[in-house]
């Protein structure tokens, strides 16, 4: 009997390369995100037996929950959340930065997030199933432009570790996936559609691939039921860490 896992952000970059992986291990996939075309497009690449598309704005609670109200059978019996869509919004340090960026990211990566594992946990408490959160070294390390981008991806890391302690005896998994730079559509929204700066960014730099963190993803999720990995930071080999920053005069 195959399993199912209910990954948000399922029409680009790590939550489309997860949804692949799972399909091709044999799971059924409940693939969420925005965009109705490309939803389509990987109900049509990997099967509508395999993957049930949901359209919807994780902003947007009331889409939300009639999307999970409208789930069909053989796709409601969550044993893996991923808790992926997310977004980060612009570069410039916090005193030029769009509050209206900020609210985005807040209730993209924060609110949407929280709402939707609240209304899973008592299936996944039932099924003993698997929380994982993709969260960022952005949420560890700080850097020039990272402000509040940086601070929701630290309170996804520590809403793990809490909700890991909530559910302590109840043999649900929890786990923080923080990438370090990976190249997806990532640079592109958060420069507001500027390829130029992403193509810079990711030029000759080596950067991780949507299918290396699907397969981190697929790897935590099918981890033995008596092991959990609580924290999971991943960088590529070429990047590291910045220094402290020092102003003269």
């Amino acid at each position: 009997m195959s399993k199912t896992a209910f990954i948000t952000g399922a029409t680009s970059g790590f939550g489309l390369a997860a949804a692949r992986r799972f399909v091709g291990a044999g799971w059924k996939v409940v693939a969420t995100g925005r965009r109705g075309d490309r939803l389509q497009a990987l109900v049509d690449e990997l099967g509508a037996a395999n993957v049930h598309p949901a359209r919807f704005d994780v902003r947007d609670a009331a889409a939300m929950e009639a999307a999970l109200g409208a789930l069909p059978e053989g796709f409601r019996d969550i044993d893996v959340l991923v808790n992926n869509a997310g977004l980060a919004l612009g570069t410039a340090p916090a005193q030029q930065a769009s509050l209206e960026d900020w609210r985005v990211m807040i209730d993209t990566n924060i609110t949407a997030l929280v709402t939707l594992t609240h209304r899973l946990l008592p299936a996944l408490v039932a099924r003993k199933g698997v929380v994982i959160n993709i969260s960022s070294v952005a949420g560890v390390y700080p850097y020039p432009g990272g402000n509040v981008y940086g601070g929701t991806k630290a309170f996804v890391s520590q809403f793990s570790l809490n909700l890991r302690t909530d559910l302590h005896g109840t043999g649900v998994r929890v786990t923080t996936i923080e990438p370090g730079m990976a190249e997806t559509e990532f640079t592109l929204v958060r420069t507001h559609g500027n390829q130029a700066a992403s193509d810079t960014l990711y030029r000759d730099a080596r950067p991780m691939t949507a299918e290396d963190i699907a397969e981190q993803i697929f790897h935590v999720a099918t981890l033995p039921a008596h092991l959990n990995i609580n924290r999971l930071e991943i960088m590529p080999v070429t990047q590291s860490f910045a220094g402290f920053q020092v102003h003269r005069g």
